[in-house]
């Protein structure tokens, strides 16, 4: 039980980014470009990250098959979810002016276009939380590059939702809440990744690393990257190369 403890917290830190970028995001007014730079580059590193140590891990411990199955079905999960998503307004749900303009399109009030933001998140961090989950049940102890690489991840989501919802007349303190909540819901998610397969077959834990691999590289590909590019089209493959080189040297290093 410790052990699921320890995953669950580990997922909480990683969201934690989420918290930190939205406190950013009420309080100070960040230029667009820099959380673009900021979410290229956790962008660049989570692609590194689940091409070197998921995927591969996956194709050691299942095989190609099961792999490649897995990996497909997650991308597949995600891209329908977030099809779902994107008809309620949270196609961009990382950037604050696509958020204030979603107060309109989407639901016409502050509450909705919150919720919308808020479950977008949860479709975001669930793959990435069953990943800490599983890096510990695998293993027994976290995967470091890919917890950066979450964490740098979330804070551009939490800074940029944060500052559409305040422009859309949410108070400061329901913002907050509704990031931590979901933060906490990370974690959870983290600890049933653990709780649910440690001892697993590997050929069990293989397909559902894939699968988180999967949505993950879907969520970079529809949301991160995209949406990072329409902010700032001058710099964008650079931080993201970056990104993949901190988490690629990470990875060798440990």
């Amino acid at each position: 039980m410790l052990e699921a403890l320890l995953a669950g917290g580990w997922g909480v830190v990683a969201a934690s980014a989420l918290v930190l970028g939205a406190a950013i995001g009420v309080l100070w007014k960040v230029p667009e470009p820099l959380v673009a730079g900021v979410m290229a580059f956790g962008a660049g590193g989570l692609v590194s990250t689940l091409a070197f140590e998921l995927v591969l891990e996956a194709h050691e411990t299942g095989g190609l098959v099961p792999t490649l199955a897995g990996f497909l079905a997650g991308a597949a999960a995600y891209v329908l979810a977030d099809l779902l998503l994107a008809r309620r307004g949270a196609r961009q749900r990382k950037r604050s002016i696509a958020v204030q303009g979603a107060t309109s399109n989407a639901a016409g009030s502050a509450a909705a276009v919150g919720l919308v933001v808020a479950v977008g998140a949860l479709l975001d961090g669930i793959p990435e939380s069953l990943v800490l989950g599983l890096s510990l049940a695998q293993g027994g102890a976290v995967s470091i590059p890919f917890l950066i690489a979450v964490a740098i991840s979330n804070l551009p989501e939490g800074l940029a939702s944060s500052a559409g919802m305040r422009h859309a007349g949410r108070s400061v303190r329901s913002i907050m809440v509704l990031w931590v909540g979901i933060a906490l819901i990370s974690g959870v998610a983290a600890m049933l990744g653990y709780l649910l397969l440690s001892g697993a077959a590997p050929e069990v834990i293989a397909v559902v690393t894939a699968v988180a691999a999967g949505g993950v590289l879907a969520m970079v590909s529809n949301t991160m990257i995209p949406e990072a590019f329409a902010a700032d089209r001058s710099f964008t493959g650079l931080w993201a190369a970056m990104g993949f080189s901190l988490a690629f040297a990470l990875h060798q290093l440990g």
